[in-house]
């Protein structure tokens, strides 16, 4: 007998534990931030499409600091990879619990550790570079971006300079340098392909002398936005003795041996510590060092220091003895040199702050200068004072005679309390949750 019509049971289908995976354990966020860094979700479940798959977030911990509400999860791609961001409404930790909810009911979850800084001054200007908390100078490289360097370590951060998160690319050139610990560097600039970078040069908070601080060394840089690369020149060691015994034939004007002997700390109105560099007008051999420490004469309200060293060229390229001009004596009220550059126009920019080791309260200014010797230099803007973070780095100068110029300056917040619970930023276990700051200023005419 034939039966018609008739067709076998359908099977029921069934379905795998979701996964779910996150970009990084870690985030930083700020009160109020534009553009703060986001986490990207992947999700998953054998049996099922990705797309049908929903993820949620909640706190698990304290919501004052980013709740349920707060957390914004978007589709990306074909759907298996959400993007997660958290808008921050108070300053703390919290641990936000982050669900994937599959067919057939079943879930899987993941912890995504979340901190979020305070409130800053025009937060829609300001971008946080994260990765690193101690950034203390900076070189643009074209097509949006910038590399930056921190004066704990010797590594150099590639950032989008528009855009708050962790570097696009890192290099550490320990290794050619031939040191172990940190450069310390605090200054740096570009001509051409080459970027020179200098240490502080002078001895470390407790009054000590290492080796490492005293190096001025060169890198190449080719391509540039994302495509940058940076690859180790030459270094010089002894920039340190050149500038001694130049101040020592001189009279001790400035007062160098004294203020790099043991015992004496850099950050002090007599100390020494070099936190500036830039070329000299026209000039692609004769580099400026300008000086945190000491100011010139060293008394209160004396004036900024800055030293040329006429064939700073040479001196990396051979290894050539330093040759120096004449001081240059500044009026910057009082401040001292923090960073110092240069547009293809000659118009520079000095940015000023205090000698002091713990300034985050004193004033910080912009000045524009033309980079000649016995012409003053002229104020455009006084700077907040910073918290989290002091004033360190000029990215970039701008023409700085077209209205509504702006600049764009970075923070070193190593000694800052960026999360409210008494650590420093540069102490803190998680490298995603170090940060600087990135702030836009608008020149005053």
């Amino acid at each position: 007998m034939l039966i018609v019509g008739l067709t076998a049971p359908a099977q029921a289908v069934t379905y795998g534990t979701p996964t779910i995976a996150l970009s990084a354990s870690y985030l930083s966020g700020a009160v109020g931030a534009t553009g703060d860094p986001v986490v990207n979700v992947t999700v998953g479940q054998s049996g099922a499409d990705a797309s049908a798959l929903t993820v949620s977030a909640s706190a698990s911990s304290k919501a004052s600091v980013a709740g349920t509400g707060d957390v914004t999860v978007t589709v990306t791609g074909a759907g298996a990879v959400r993007q997660l961001a958290v808008a921050a409404r108070g300053r703390g930790y919290t641990n936000l619990t982050v669900k994937v909810t599959g067919l057939g009911g079943k879930t899987a979850t993941k912890t995504l550790y979340y901190a979020a800084s305070a409130a800053v001054q025009n937060p829609a200007d300001a971008r946080y570079f994260t990765g690193s908390a101690d950034a203390s100078a900076a070189v643009d490289v074209g097509g949006g971006y910038a590399v930056v360097a921190d004066d704990e370590s010797n590594v150099l951060r590639l950032y989008d300079r528009s855009r708050s998160g962790a570097p696009v690319k890192t290099w550490d050139f320990s290794s050619q340098l031939g040191v172990s610990k940190e450069v310390d560097i605090e200054g740096a600039t570009r001509i051409g392909d080459t970027i020179y970078w200098t240490g502080s040069l002078g001895n470390n908070k407790d009054g000590e002398y290492k080796a490492p601080r005293n190096t001025v060394f060169t890198t190449t840089v080719s391509g540039s936005g994302t495509g940058t690369q940076l690859a180790y020149g030459r270094s010089y060691k002894k920039l340190r003795e050149d500038l001694v015994a130049w101040d020592k034939a001189n009279g001790n004007r400035y007062g160098f041996a004294a203020g790099t002997a043991a015992g004496e700390v850099p950050k002090q109105i007599d100390g020494f510590n070099v936190e500036g560099l830039e070329f000299a007008p026209g000039s692609t051999t004769t580099a400026y060092l300008g000086f945190r420490a000491p100011l010139a004469p060293a008394v209160p309200g004396g004036k900024a220091l800055v030293v040329p060293v006429t064939n700073f060229d040479q001196v990396l390229a051979s290894g050539a003895k330093a040759v120096f001009g004449t001081g240059i004596e500044l009026d910057l009220g009082g401040l001292s040199v923090r960073d110092i550059r240069r547009n293809a126009a000659g118009q520079y920019l000095i940015l000023a702050g205090s000698w002091a080791a713990d300034d985050n309260s004193d004033p910080y200014a912009l000045y524009q200068w033309d980079g000649v010797a016995g012409h003053a230099p002229v104020k455009r803007a006084d700077l907040p004072t910073t918290d989290p973070g002091g004033w360190e780095a000029i990215v970039d100068v701008p023409d700085l005679t077209a209205a509504g110029a702006r600049v764009q300056l970075i923070t070193d917040s190593g000694s800052a309390d960026l999360y409210g619970d008494g650590t420093e930023a540069k102490d803190l276990t998680h490298a995603e949750w170090k940060k600087a700051r990135a702030a836009w200023f608008t020149l005053n005419p």
